[in-house]
């Protein structure tokens, strides 16, 4: 990793990826049982051992190809600040009701108490009170942190540090800020939507919902995790930061359910310059969802209106995508697929991504429009340069038996940091 401060720049979705931040998956996605599955916001229970072991392709690959920064390392360098470790942790006892423990917390080693940020801290039972709470933890464990796309989000040099639509994963909201801020590690501008909202405001936003489309265009999900406050909240923000020029914000409803609806990227996401993934039903036929177009010019918006679906809007503002169809012709395994994060493809470069191997038909769908197919083993042991240096898009496939059960793909496990210009 450069020691050099990274200059936080993401203009596109496609763009040859400089720097990524990933978070790996722990002891924290063990730390759940049937009970607590619900809460975690979990389909189902991981085995770690197997998930990690498909998230070290993930890893793999991006290593190959661009600078890989980890959660982990850079929340100790934080800890290991005394006004941003007292900021840090005062911030977490008072949202989850445990100003009790901030001591014990506050002289823990910074190794130790990142640990326990992130993994969880058994509480402790010594009063009547916290025997019937009956709760094992005092800090719940972040099993969700290892889809590190939903807690902030890089627009151009801004990070956006979301405010999330479940308490359980706020925490995971705090620590990007604190990383954001003072690891020391990026140079941005933060923006944090956490500051100043009750517990009760309607902003909410999540990074799974938000597509850096061009310069120009935004792309963003309304549905269950991001809300049309939230997406105003962004808005407004965008407008100011953006006095000079043209700007586009493209919304797209979702439904709210089946949960695996629960963000933009899981029905949409861009492959190539000209290329980008669909969920056929959602965002090719007729439905009761509207797509959104809000236009800021020189500063201030001057139009809101329903426009006749997304890949339309985007044609007529120069980017004429070509859908490839997530599970390919058959309805039922468009359906089955998309579930599995069959339409979630992160791309490291233009026409190159990456995308679980399970999803078959959607391989072959990807495959009948040009694009090889390379297992993410081939990619590192070997393959990864004639890859890069080939004029053909690529899909870089990964195992995921485990990881998918968490209910994301490469999309949502990657947080890309600096991207190259088209």
């Amino acid at each position: 990793m450069n020691k050099t401060p990274l200059k936080i720049d993401v203009q596109s979705e496609i763009g040859k990826l400089n720097a990524v931040l990933l978070h790996r998956p722990g002891a924290e996605v063990e730390n759940m049982t049937p009970l607590n599955v619900q809460r975690a916001l979990y389909s189902d229970i991981l085995n770690l051992s197997i998930a990690q072991t498909e998230y070290e392709q993930l890893s793999g690959v991006l290593s190959k190809v661009a600078d890989v920064y980890e959660v982990r390392n850079l929340l100790v360098k934080v800890l290991d600040q005394v006004g941003p470790r007292v900021d840090l942790l005062r911030r977490v006892c008072e949202t989850e009701d445990v100003m009790a423990y901030l001591d014990e917390l506050l002289a823990m080693k910074s190794e130790d108490l990142a640990r326990v940020l992130i993994e969880g801290l058994p509480a402790r039972i010594n009063t009547l009170t916290s025997y019937l709470k009956n709760e094992y933890y005092a800090l719940y464990p972040l099993y969700n942190f290892y889809f590190t796309r939903d807690a902030a989000v890089t627009i151009g040099n801004k990070a956006l540090v979301c405010r999330m639509a479940n308490k359980v994963r706020m925490r995971e909201s705090f620590i990007m800020d604190a990383i954001y801020r003072h690891s020391g590690a990026f140079v941005c501008d933060v923006v944090d939507a956490n500051l100043g909202q009750s517990d009760s405001s309607p902003i909410i936003m999540e990074g799974g919902d938000i597509l850096v489309a061009r310069e120009d265009i935004l792309i963003i999900g309304n549905g269950v995790r991001t809300t049309p406050q939230g997406i105003d909240f962004m808005v407004e923000r965008f407008r100011k930061s953006c006095p000079q020029g043209r700007y586009n914000v493209i919304v797209q409803q979702l439904p709210s359910e089946p949960e695996s609806f629960i963000h933009l990227d899981m029905v949409f996401t861009l492959l190539d310059n000209d290329k980008c993934m669909v969920f056929k039903p959602l965002i090719m036929q007729a439905n009761q969802y509207q797509t959104v177009h809000i236009t800021i010019d020189n500063g201030n918006v001057t139009s809101i209106k329903p426009v006749s679906g997304l890949l339309n809007v985007l044609k007529k503002l120069g980017m004429d995508l070509k859908p490839i169809v997530c599970g390919g012709a058959d309805e039922w395994d468009q359906e089955r697929e998309q579930w599995h994060s069959g339409a979630n493809f992160f791309a490291f470069a233009p026409g190159k991504v990456l995308s679980y191997a399970r999803n078959i038909n959607t391989l072959d769908e990807l495959s009948r429009n040009g694009f090889d197919i390379v297992s993410a083993k081939d990619f590192i042991a070997g393959k990864s340069e004639s890859v890069l240096k080939s004029e053909n898009p690529c899909v870089v496939t990964i195992d995921g038996s485990e990881l998918p059960r968490g209910g994301g793909g490469a999309r949502c496990m990657t947080m890309p940091l600096s991207r190259m210009s088209l």
